[in-house]
């Protein structure tokens, strides 16, 4: 007796690949790689360089942006049929509900899933050039993928359940103000929103973070897709447990979900020499460090031989230490893009302001008593001296010229006295010029 199996079997294939290659599923595939790649490569300053941040950017224009669009795509899939009048038509197919549903959804999800791919793939290739320390996160490939093929099962089940021609839309508003609201708040439930923002600079997510975070969005269109379409709907119990259990995972672990990657936290040290101090700086900024060097070399040889001076200069997240300095605040996209700094001058000028700025009473911007006036100039006349830079706040200074005017060998020990004076101080301990 013939196997009548592979022929009930060949229709839903050939829907299935008839599906892929026409109507709206290509273009959902095509509008979630613009959707991702427009918003990317506006800030391609911000990312472009560092595997973390082009992830971070990708997950946030896919989740917050291409799932909306996903999910309003797929919802007009779904009311296709009302639209065309041939639903009851479909009752007399011999195929189940729940093959017939599945069929005409899962084109969406795909085309959506190559879409996303392809937008990564496009980002990653203009990231690889600049890339130093670390590598890109599967987890967060993972998470996205299943994100986007979950929301467009969801939206699907909408779309057949929802009449309304205005359906589509208005479930893409919904999606977007649902994915996004979790952001603004302080519980730990804001993880439970698949576009919750991941900082990915310096961190990775734990080892089960995938699993988990697909657990519970693919749970939630499981028991979508089966209380809607399957025969036996009390198997929809199933699914919705697993993401119970995922979502309640989630919202316990909160923000140790994610760990500090030690690939790129290690620190990373140029080479002391005599009279020149050791720089030190994350892994992730190690491509840039002979710039640092080179843009600092200037105010390192004036502070040669100063007493007191720092032997180590640590970039700012790291806490100086005792005979250490801070570097100047850089990141990417803010005075690192491509691997490059992009303003010198002012990195040298924000270190050297890091290194005598003294939190004391007064300031730059306190000009009230003669003495603070006096001893913001004179912080203004080493920033200047030091950096070989122009004057932040005063170019007419009188302190400057003092300064320059100084024997060699004075100014180093005044300037020793300058560096000495404790952070918290009072403006009476700051010698001014």
């Amino acid at each position: 007796m013939t196997d009548p199996t592979p022929y009930a079997k060949a229709p839903a294939r050939t829907a299935l690949w008839a599906e892929l290659r026409r109507g709206l599923a290509p273009w959902t595939g095509l509008a979630v790689a613009v959707t991702v790649l427009v918003p990317l490569w506006g800030k391609a300053p911000q990312w472009q360089g560092s595997w973390g941040e082009t992830q971070s950017q990708l997950h946030s224009a896919a989740a917050l942006l291409a799932g909306p669009l996903v999910a309003a795509a797929a919802c007009r899939q779904g009311g296709r049929e009302h639209r065309r009048h041939t639903a009851e038509l479909l009752l007399s197919v011999p195929r189940s509900r729940l093959a017939q549903a599945t069929t005409a959804a899962t084109p969406i999800a795909l085309w959506a899933a190559a879409g996303y791919l392809f937008a990564l793939a496009v980002a990653f290739a203009a990231t690889a050039p600049y890339a130093g320390a670390g590598s890109p996160s599967v987890s967060i490939v993972a998470t996205d993928l299943g994100f986007l093929l979950s929301i467009g099962f969801v939206g699907f089940v909408v779309g057949r359940l929802v009449r309304w021609r205005l359906i589509a839309p208005l479930l893409a508003v919904c999606a977007y103000v649902g994915l996004g609201f979790p952001g603004y708040l302080d519980s730990e439930t804001r993880f439970l929103s698949p576009a919750h923002r991941v900082m990915l600079g310096g961190s990775v997510p734990v080892w089960w973070y995938a699993p988990v975070l697909v657990a519970w969005t693919g749970g939630i269109a499981v028991t979508a897709l089966l209380a809607y379409a399957a025969r036996r709907r009390f198997l929809a119990i199933a699914p919705l447990v697993l993401a119970i259990a995922a979502g309640t995972l989630v919202v316990h672990t909160g923000a140790d979900l994610f760990r500090d990657d030690p690939a790129m936290t290690r620190r990373v040290c140029s080479k002391a020499g005599p009279g020149t101090p050791q720089i030190c700086v994350t892994a992730s900024d190690a491509p840039v460090l002979p710039q640092m060097s080179e843009a600092l070399k200037g105010m390192f040889s004036r502070l040669e031989g100063v007493p007191g001076a720092p032997v180590r200069y640590v970039d700012n997240g790291s806490g100086p230490k005792d005979g250490e300095a801070a570097l100047a605040y850089v990141r990417r996209g803010w005075g690192i893009t491509r691997n490059r700094l992009t303003d010198p001058h002012r990195y040298v000028q924000d270190t050297a302001l890091g290194l005598v700025n003294h939190d004391c009473s007064a300031g730059p911007g306190r000009k009230g008593r003669k003495e603070d006036e006096r001893m913001a100039r004179t912080t203004d006349a080493v920033i200047t001296w030091l950096s070989g830079e122009d004057s932040l706040w005063y170019p007419d200074s009188r302190q400057l010229a003092r300064l320059e005017a100084m024997p060699d060998a004075e100014r180093k020990v005044w300037l020793g006295r300058f560096l000495a004076v404790p952070a918290n101080c009072t403006p009476s301990e700051v010698p001014v010029l």
